[in-house]
């Protein structure tokens, strides 16, 4: 299983892990197990974490509950409060512990638990912080949102190396048949 990491922002790369959402949903985060992998290559912990059902399903819950947060900011709707009520309750939890070590690297260690307070803190920061900067890939099956820090806003692709690529060589074909 392979996991991208090109929105931006964790909470928006934890979206990202169902693909394809409008045609032909592809949730990579079917199992516990999933869960405990998408964390440690995430780099919110050094280890995966041991992930339980229980786990799995508030994981879940909080991840649809960003997305329909940071969708709603991104096309100027009130926020739902059901929605902002499941963030607030995971940003009440201890997040992801970073030691900082005398050669300079990190140790990031921690439960599910701490790696979904970790989440709903990157979210809200985003939603108060970046919220006119996040956008939806333009190419027509990706459903990913990332943050456009581009210098003009004119980013239109989660990634060039993908969906950007993918729809230039597209345009080359149809600008040069064969």
């Amino acid at each position: 299983m392979k996991f991208a990491f090109v929105s931006g922002s964790v909470a928006l790369d934890f979206v990202g892990t169902v693909q394809s959402r409008r045609d032909d949903p592809l949730d990579l985060l079917t199992a516990p197990a999933d869960l405990a992998d998408w964390t440690a290559a995430a780099g919110l912990l050094d280890a995966a974490a041991p992930a339980t059902t229980a786990d799995l399903a508030a994981a879940v819950h909080l991840r649809e509950a960003i997305y329909r947060l940071v969708l709603a900011s991104a096309g100027g709707s009130p926020l739902a409060a059901e929605d902002c009520a499941v963030l607030n309750r995971a940003t009440t939890r201890v997040p992801v512990r970073q030691d900082l070590q005398p050669d300079g690297t990190v140790v990031r260690r921690g439960s599910i638990g701490a790696v979904l307070a970790t989440l709903a803190r990157d979210a809200v920061e985003l939603l108060t912080q970046s919220p006119g900067q996040v956008k939806e890939c333009a190419a027509p099956r990706c459903t990913r949102l990332y943050v456009d820090r581009s210098h003009r806003s004119s980013r239109r692709w989660c990634t060039m190396t993908r969906c950007g690529n993918r729809a230039k060589a597209a345009t080359h074909r149809s600008r040069h048949p064969s």
